[in-house]
């Protein structure tokens, strides 16, 4: 069944010359009127990472063309890939991120003592990835259970003990988890909502497998910042939405669910996390957090079309400014190296068209990338050490919402004057 959510009026009776997808309906509200966010062209799977044999094959390449419902104002990617082909072998692990891993520590200990979670409590994580989070409330003896798709990285959790089921999250997997292990006094979901096609599936399986009193908790990244921040490269063929406060409200009322509570926190440059219950839970109402943000997303002009119709200027000069950058320090002859491959990573430089002429190689802690190459640019993909050996004059940092803590590892590379390099929001050296 397809939700439709109220009826959303549009502020801005402009005629805008933005391209219109034909054939194509929002993933959550059915509406076919699908209008151009940003256009950033073809690129391949930003986690398909290249074997050494299989540099010379042919590799697919699907459009990064981000719309925007005119109804509901959710921004989405089309479905050019299932979930099946990005998911179920998956080369990201959370736990070679020091602050990411802290910053799961930091939540279970905040929301253990919320909720008052102990040894009768169940709490079930979606998107459980390599365990980074449940660990620490297994080490409070807080029965857990995990559900990632990714069989590879399932494997991981499962070797710390965690019990994790190999299954994509949707409304079957939650009747079947709700008869096999009870309902959930907590569901944790970071950084998945983003990353369903079918919204309305998902959420369903949350309200299904939710107890009456229980509470779910989603992390993901914030559009306003997305838009203000001029992060394009958080987009790529896994991110089927970017959400707001506003429509994650729609979406999550259309299936009998209500936030409650919402805190802006710093991860993956700029967050939310929403707190959610029951409709029929009114020992949890609205705080004045929900209120506060809902009223600042309406100023900041997420219900208006233009707030949308500007980004891609805004994406263009970004470009511009890195490519210029990149083009003198080579004509200076200097050396620069790439520190991370993650998935934004990968959107950035595809976009831009950097490829080894502009940058040398890039290192990550992950031992599974190692040896591999980037997909789309074919940039070899080294160890951190390699750094140190090469001495490179710049360092690239991919993934800038660990910048911090990348500065702190490699903060060696003043020795021979290295300098750090941000492309977002704008070209920053360090």
């Amino acid at each position: 069944m397809t939700a439709r959510p109220p009826d959303l009026t549009t502020t801005s009776g402009e005629s805008r010359p933005r391209a219109q997808r034909a054939g194509s309906t929002c993933r959550f509200c059915g509406e076919t009127r699908l209008t151009t966010f940003v256009d950033l062209g073809m690129s391949p799977l930003c986690e398909s990472y290249i074997s050494e044999d299989a540099l010379n094959r042919m590799e697919p390449f699907f459009p990064l063309h981000v719309f925007l419902c005119d109804r509901c104002f959710l921004v989405q990617l089309e479905e050019y890939v299932t979930p099946d082909n990005i998911f179920s072998e998956y080369a990201y692990f959370s736990s070679y991120s020091d602050s990411w891993v802290e910053h799961a520590r930091r939540y279970v200990e905040a929301i253990a003592g919320r909720l008052q979670l102990g040894s009768e409590s169940q709490v079930v994580e979606i998107a459980s990835n390599d365990g980074y989070l449940l660990q620490h409330f297994l080490a409070r003896d807080i029965p857990v259970l995990g559900v990632e798709p990714a069989a590879n990285v399932a494997r991981v959790a499962l070797d710390k003990g965690i019990p994790t089921v190999v299954r994509f999250f949707g409304a079957s997997t939650a009747r079947d988890l709700a008869v096999s292990h009870g309902l959930a006094d907590l569901i944790v979901g970071n950084n998945v909502l983003a990353h369903v096609p079918d919204l309305n599936d998902f959420v369903s399986g949350v309200q299904i497998l939710l107890k009456p009193s229980g509470t779910v908790t989603m992390e993901f990244p914030h559009l306003v910042r997305l838009i203000e921040q001029n992060q394009f490269d958080t987009i790529y063929h896994e991110h089927f939405s970017y959400l707001s406060l506003l429509t994650v409200q729609t979406i999550f009322h259309a299936h009998g669910l209500r936030v409650y509570d919402v805190d802006e926190i710093p991860t993956h440059g700029g967050s939310l996390r929403i707190y959610a219950c029951r409709d029929g839970d009114g020992a949890r109402p609205a705080s004045a957090a929900v209120h506060a943000l809902a009223e600042a997303e309406e100023r900041f002009g997420l219900r208006r079309q233009e707030t949308y119709a500007r980004f891609s200027e805004q994406v263009q000069d970004t470009k511009r400014k890195l490519l210029s950058f990149l083009i003198d320090a080579k004509r200076q002859r200097k050396t620069i190296a790439g520190y991370g491959a993650p998935g934004k990573g990968n959107t950035l430089l595809n976009y831009c068209g950097i490829r080894t002429d502009f940058l040398d190689y890039t290192v990550d802690r992950n031992p599974y990338k190692h040896g591999k190459y980037l997909p789309g640019t074919h940039i070899p993909i080294h160890a951190p050490e390699r750094i140190r050996e090469t001495r490179p004059d710049y360092v690239l940092i991919l993934p800038w919402n660990l910048r911090d803590e990348i500065v702190q590892q490699l903060g060696y590379i003043r020795e021979w004057g290295g300098r750090f390099v941000v492309p977002i929001p704008a070209v920053t050296v360090l």
